[in-house]
């Protein structure tokens, strides 16, 4: 049995991830029943510490006409009864979904509320469109859709998006659109609260309409399309095991939900792109890169199943226990894109 957290913002918190990942599930779940093979979302719970620290649940994506990889999940990991944590609790939804036809572009949410144990805590938001092929009515539809939420906050949460998201080995940026809020908190927290909600169901809504457009009016896709959308699922798995702190935070914390934290890897990357890649990275990182390579099978496309999941879950755990100076490295807003200074 998963333990809430005792904390009434935590539980107002965990109120509202379940609120989303509820609305998105049934959403998609729609989609699947229109388009696709009628295959519901699957709940699959986890526990921290036999679920004394909490845990959580996350709906995987069945619908494989449909869904290359999907993961809508929401977690609380709390530390009532350790009074040593300066962390009381987090609760976040954290979603990613990888359509299978190339046209429809893959997006990812995070929306998650930190409890420190004296009482201050913070939001972190995240919404952002991750496309295989360039389509700029989509980019737009994502765009406007969160300017229309975000106000005054647009403009900055953009800036913050495309630093977190830039490759700097690769030049580029992981998506086209994005919006991030690092420790978010204006000091009403039920105004925040209900920002982070509307937030959530503005990117939920608009990423069903562009899926929806995109899979009724693209219906077919060529071979040459699947391999563009193939390599970019492979710098989607490069940006996520070499950058993203998030993810790496996760593992570093805990095992106990590998494969539910590596819920955003595709199902299948580029290996020999990968490979061309090594040489670019800076010490110690481009041992990560080999390391990661190595865990991937050699096949064409290489699976990203479960097995090979908890091993990248190792691979990345144990280099930044060996090389703890790298988490510098990973993203943190300092490397600044080129487009970063049109927005300020």
């Amino acid at each position: 049995m998963r333990i809430e957290a005792l904390s009434p913002k935590a539980q107002e918190a965990n109120a509202l991830v379940n609120s989303l990942q509820s609305y998105f599930v049934s959403k998609l779940n729609d989609v699947s029943h229109t388009l696709g093979t009628d295959s519901p979302f699957e709940a699959v719970e986890w526990v921290r510490d036999e679920g004394k620290h909490g845990g959580g649940i996350r709906y995987e994506a069945r619908d494989e006409h449909l869904f290359n990889r999907g993961s809508v999940n929401v977690s609380q990991v709390h530390y009532d009864d350790d009074a040593s944590k300066k962390l009381s609790s987090a609760t976040a939804i954290s979603t990613i979904i990888h359509p299978d036809n190339p046209h429809a572009p893959s997006m990812h949410m995070h929306i998650s509320w930190t409890e420190m144990r004296d009482g201050s805590g913070y939001w972190r938001l995240m919404g952002d469109l991750n496309p295989s092929l360039k389509n700029d009515v989509f980019q737009r539809d994502f765009d406007m859709a969160i300017d229309r939420v975000t106000d005054e906050r647009y403009d900055k949460g953009v800036v913050q998006a495309e630093r977190y998201f830039y490759i700097p080995v690769l030049e580029r940026t992981r998506g086209v659109s994005h919006f991030y809020l690092e420790g978010y908190n204006t000091g009403d927290f039920e105004a925040d609260k209900a920002f982070a909600e509307t937030f959530g169901k503005a990117v939920i809504d608009a990423y069903i309409g562009i899926t929806l457009q995109a899979l009724q009016y693209y219906r077919t896709f060529t071979a040459e399309e699947k391999a563009m959308q193939l390599d970019y699922h492979t710098l989607y798995l490069f940006q996520v095991l070499t950058l993203d702190r998030g993810t790496t935070s996760g593992l570093l914390i805990h095992s106990q939900n590998d494969v539910g934290i590596m819920g955003s890897l595709p199902s299948h990357v580029n290996r020999k792109l990968l490979k061309t890649w090594v040489e670019k990275m800076p010490v110690p990182q481009n041992r990560l890169l080999e390391e990661i390579i190595a865990a991937l099978p050699e096949t064409s496309p290489s699976p990203v199943t479960e097995e090979v999941k908890r091993k990248l879950a190792n691979v990345v755990r144990q280099h930044y226990k060996a090389y703890p100076e790298a988490l510098s490295m990973q993203a943190s807003g300092t490397q600044v894109p080129p487009t970063v200074a049109n927005h300020k």
